[in-house]
C-alpha cells in the first residue's frame, strides 16, 4: 500500500483557513459597527482560523504543491469538510447558540449554497450572522464554479471530462491558464453580484437585504434574510431582478468570459444553455395557465410566482415566494421532479444538471436506431463534438449511483422517524444542492430544525456527495484507491 503524502494538502486547507479568517472580519464589522456583541464571536472564530491555517502552511511549507490524482481526490473532500467545521464556529458560539449538528448543518448548506435552514426568525438575528450565512454561499459559489471546471473535469467524475477542453485544452478554451480562467470567472461573479445588489436597491431593498440577496441569489443558494424568504418583498421588480439573477448563475461561467470578450456566439450555440432556458420558459407558461385557471390568479401575479418558484427550484436556488405545496398535486409533483434538473455545467448550480440528460438522450437514440440498423455507424456529438464512450459510461454511472444513493439514504432518514414525504424530499433537496423540500416540516414555509440531529447527519453527507459530484467522495472509500 502506498503512502500517500499528505503535505500539500494540509498546506492548501491552510490556505483555504487562512481566506476564511479573512472573510470573517466582514461580519466581525457590521456587528461591531452596530454595537452587537457577536462581533468577539467572529474576531475569536478568525483569530482560531487564523492560527491553524498558518500553523498548516508553515508546517507544510516544503511541500511540492503540484497534486497528483490520488492527493486531489483527498484534498477535494478534507477541504470542503475542513473549511465546513472552522465555518461553523459563529452559528455555535453566536446568540444562535446552535449545537453542533445544527452548525454543521447549516454550514454544509451555506458553502454547497444547498440553502436548507435551521434557523428561523431570521429577522430578528444579528446581521452580522446573517451576513455570515449569505457570504458562505457566495465563497461557496465561486468555489463550485472552479472545482466544476478546473478540478472535476480533470478527475473524470461524472463526465466531467466531457469539459476539459474548456479548461486545459489550447485549441478551445477562453484564456491560456487556468488561474486567469479563475481570476476571470473571480471578476465576472463578483461584478453581476454588484449589479444585482444595487438594482435590487433601486427596487425597494434595504443595501443590507440587497446586498445579501444577492450574493445567494449569484451563488444559487437561497438563503435569505427573512424566514418568508422573497414573499416578504412584495414589489415585483425585485422578484424578476432574482429570477434574472438565478438564471444567470446557473448559465456556464466560461462562456461569460466569451461574451465579454465580445463573443455571444459559444453562448448562444450551447446546447444545454438552450434546453435549460426552453425548458424554464416552457414549465412556468404552463404552471402559469394552471394557477390563472385553477387559483384564479391575475395574469402577471401568476407569472411571476410560477417563474420565481420555477426557477428557483430548476436553478437548485431554493428561494420561496409563497407556499407552493398549497397549489396542489400536479404543482408539488412537478416540483418534486425540478429537484433533478439543476442548471449548466461550470455554473453555480447542484443537481444532475443538463448536459447529463443531453449525454442520456443521445445515448437513448444512438441504441434505438441500432435496433433497426443493427450495422448503421452513429457518431456521438455534443455541441460539435465527438463524445467518447468513456463519457457516456460515466454518465450512466453517475446516475445509477444518484438514485441508489437517494434510495438508501431514504430508508435512513425514515428510520429517524420521518414520514415518506420528509424523507424522500430530504434526501433529494439535499443530493441536489436545492434547498426546501416538501411537506409540512421542512416544506417551504418550514425548515430543518425539528428534525433529529441523526436525520441532520444524514443530510449533511447528502449535501457533501451532490456538491462533489458523488464520486469524488466516494471514491475514498474504495481499497484499491490506496493501493499503490
Amino acid at each position: 500500500m502506498a503512502v500517500l503524502d499528505v503535505r500539500p494538502i494540509f498546506y492548501v486547507i491552510g490556505c483555504l483557513l487562512l481566506v476564511l479568517s479573512v472573510a470573517m472580519l466582514a461580519p466581525l464589522a457590521v456587528d461591531l459597527a452596530i454595537g452587537h456583541s457577536d462581533w468577539q464571536v467572529f474576531g475569536v472564530s478568525s483569530a482560531l482560523s487564523l492560527f491553524f491555517g498558518v500553523l498548516l502552511m508553515l508546517t507544510n511549507r516544503q511541500a511540492d504543491i503540484s497534486l497528483n490524482l490520488r492527493q486531489t481526490f483527498v484534498l477535494t473532500t478534507a477541504a470542503w469538510v475542513s473549511v465546513c467545521l472552522f465555518c461553523s464556529l459563529p452559528f455555535m458560539f453566536s446568540e444562535a447558540r446552535l449545537g453542533f449538528a445544527d452548525a454543521f448543518f447549516e454550514s454544509m448548506s451555506g458553502l454547497t449554497t444547498t440553502g436548507g435552514t435551521v434557523m428561523t426568525g431570521l429577522g430578528n438575528q444579528p446581521p452580522g450572522l446573517l451576513l455570515w450565512r449569505s457570504l458562505l454561499q457566495w465563497l461557496g459559489g465561486i468555489g463550485i464554479v472552479v472545482m466544476g471546471i478546473v478540478i472535476l473535469p480533470f478527475l473524470r467524475v461524472g463526465g466531467m471530462q466531457l469539459f476539459r477542453s474548456e479548461s486545459s485544452d489550447k485549441s478551445d478554451k477562453a484564456m491560456p491558464r487556468a488561474t486567469d480562467l479563475a481570476l476571470g470567472f473571480g471578476w465576472i461573479y463578483l461584478s453581476l453580484t454588484v449589479v444585482c445588489a444595487v438594482l435590487l436597491v433601486f427596487a425597494g431593498m434595504s443595501v443590507f437585504d440587497a446586498v445579501n440577496h444577492a450574493m445567494t441569489a449569484v451563488a444559487t443558494g437561497g438563503f435569505s434574510t427573512q424566514d418568508a424568504s422573497a414573499a416578504y418583498w412584495e414589489e415585483p421588480a425585485v422578484h424578476w431582478i432574482l429570477i434574472v439573477f438565478m438564471i444567470s448563475g446557473s448559465l456556464p461561467f466560461v462562456r461569460y468570459i466569451t461574451l465579454v470578450r465580445g463573443d455571444a456566439v459559444p453562448l448562444l450555440r450551447d446546447s444545454q444553455v438552450r434546453h435549460f432556458l426552453i425548458l424554464l420558459v416552457t414549465i412556468s407558461l404552463a404552471l402559469t395557465a394552471y394557477l390563472h385557471v385553477e387559483a384564479g390568479l391575475e395574469v402577471e401575479q401568476a407569472l411571476r410566482h410560477a417563474s420565481f418558484n420555477v426557477v428557483s427550484i430548476a436553478t437548485t436556488t431554493g428561494y420561496a415566494l409563497g407556499d407552493y405545496t398549497l397549489w396542489g398535486p400536479g404543482p408539488v409533483t412537478l416540483f418534486f421532479l425540478l429537484f433533478f434538473i439543476g442548471g449548466c455545467t461550470g455554473s453555480t448550480t447542484g443537481s444532475v444538471k443538463m448536459f447529463r440528460y443531453e449525454i442520456l438522450w443521445l445515448a437513448l437514440r444512438t441504441q434505438i436506431n441500432r435496433l433497426f440498423s443493427p450495422r448503421r455507424v452513429l457518431a456521438l456529438t455534443y455541441n460539435g463534438k465527438p463524445v467518447d464512450s468513456d463519457v457516456i459510461i460515466s454518465v450512466m454511472s453517475f446516475v445509477f449511483v444518484f438514485v441508489g444513493l437517494l434510495l438508501i439514504l431514504s430508508v435512513l432518514m425514515g428510520l429517524t422517524g420521518l414520514d415518506f414525504v420528509t424523507s424522500i424530499s430530504g434526501v433529494a433537496t439535499a443530493l441536489n444542492n436545492v434547498g426546501p423540500g416538501l411537506g409540512s416540516i421542512i416544506g417551504p414555509a418550514g425548515s430543518f430544525a425539528p428534525l433529529e440531529d441523526e436525520a441532520k447527519w444524514v443530510l449533511s453527507l447528502a449535501m457533501l456527495l451532490g456538491r462533489l459530484e458523488l464520486f469524488t467522495v466516494l471514491v475514498l472509500f474504495s481499497p484499491n484507491f490506496w493501493r499503490s
